[in-house]
């Protein structure tokens, strides 16, 4: 528990007083924001404000999560190195496409292509480890087994083609979709100061909790251990990538909330989407994510809903998609969404730990 803490508050410390030094640099260099044109006309104002803010929250949670290994003495696990290089892979990703927009004086980055495949190698690479390296009790970081609270009884490695497993191929396959679909939710959300900054630090803060109670409940005990425990490989140290990543986002959302000094960028939202996904496939929550973070997953069938029913009908659903967007056209002020999408995304948790510990009670 001393870890959780050391991690928790150092990262946000790091975060809140390098935000603005970061800021500095990105001014002297006149790295700001591109605003895309066919948005709402307030977002102009906000032109050429500094980006690339997922840097320092990547950063905190780096240092929060080593100091904290450092001065409790404590190996790092392989679902956290793992976990962390999901995010960081990721946010690189992100960081090339915000570098591209600023060099180039343009609101597009990377091509289509080239972001589906840079997402996709470090995809690939994290769910191949991600079935490696057993522990001494022949727990892996991740299962091949869909899960929702839990594995379910839906293994992937059951289906074979000609005789041959297709188990490996189908979790990578079914492993990347989770990353590319919570990369782009978390992406999708950042378009309002403050909005996915905020959600995010209500859904990480959920994983805190729900790692410290699978640690205090987990199979791996003999003493403890009954018929609902859990089989996460390596719980308390996710619980500490976690709150890490929960401190960052504390600190940083003091210069990112209205009126922002800085965005996250492609850099912080696909890092952070990176680092739900993993959370959510190596705790053995992947469906229970979508209810923890359901604002994210609202965000996303907006922008689905307006795209089908144009292409179908020609008309629009919504004023504008994402759905924060169509808020805005109807007179909202932005504060007031963002602050009512926070409201959203905690009610979210609150069913989804509720679902997870009403589980655990039937059980």
């Amino acid at each position: 528990m001393r870890a959780l803490l050391i991690a928790g508050a150092v990262s946000m410390i790091v975060s809140l007083f390098g935000t603005p030094l970061f800021i500095r640099l990105l001014v002297r260099k006149q790295y700001g924001q591109f605003i895309r044109q066919d948005g709402p006309t307030s977002h102009q104002t906000k032109r050429g404000t500094p980006t690339m803010g997922g840097v320092v929250i990547i950063g905190a949670t780096l240092v929060g999560w080593v100091v904290a290994l450092l001065l409790t003495r404590t190996t790092p696990s392989a679902s956290a190195l793992l976990a962390l290089f999901l995010m960081v892979g990721l946010g690189f990703v992100g960081f090339l496409d915000d570098y591209i927009k600023i060099s180039r004086q343009r609101s597009l980055g990377l091509s289509p292509w080239a972001k589906i495949i840079g997402q996709g190698v470090v995809g690939v690479t994290f769910a191949v480890l991600a079935l490696q390296f057993p522990n001494e009790r022949h727990r892996y970081p991740a299962s091949t087994q869909i899960s929702f609270i839990r594995d379910t009884k839906f293994d992937l490695s059951d289906a074979k083609l000609f005789g041959l497993g297709l188990g490996l191929l189908l979790f990578v396959i079914w492993a990347n979709f989770l990353i590319t679909a919570w990369s782009n939710a978390v992406n999708l959300t950042d378009g309002l100061d403050g909005l996915a900054t905020g959600a995010s630090l209500i859904v990480f803060g959920a994983y805190v909790l729900l790692g410290v109670w699978q640690n205090n409940q987990t199979c791996q005990l003999i003493e403890t251990a009954g018929p609902r425990c859990y089989e996460t490989r390596d719980p308390m140290s996710l619980a500490m990538v976690a709150i890490a990543i929960t401190g960052a986002l504390f600190g940083f959302l003091w210069w990112n909330a209205s009126p922002a000094q800085i965005f996250m960028g492609d850099t912080g939202s696909l890092a952070l989407g990176g680092a739900l996904a993993a959370l959510s496939i190596l705790t053995r929550t992947e469906l229970l994510a979508a209810i923890i973070g359901g604002l994210f997953v609202l965000v996303v069938l907006s922008d689905v809903i307006q795209i089908g029913w144009f292409k179908a009908t020609r008309r629009r659903v919504f004023k504008m998609a994402p759905l924060h967007h169509h808020f805005e056209l109807s007179g909202w002020g932005e504060v007031t969404i963002v602050i009512r999408f926070w409201i959203i995304a905690g009610l979210c948790v609150a069913v989804g730990i509720g679902a997870f510990y009403a589980e655990w009670v039937a059980g």
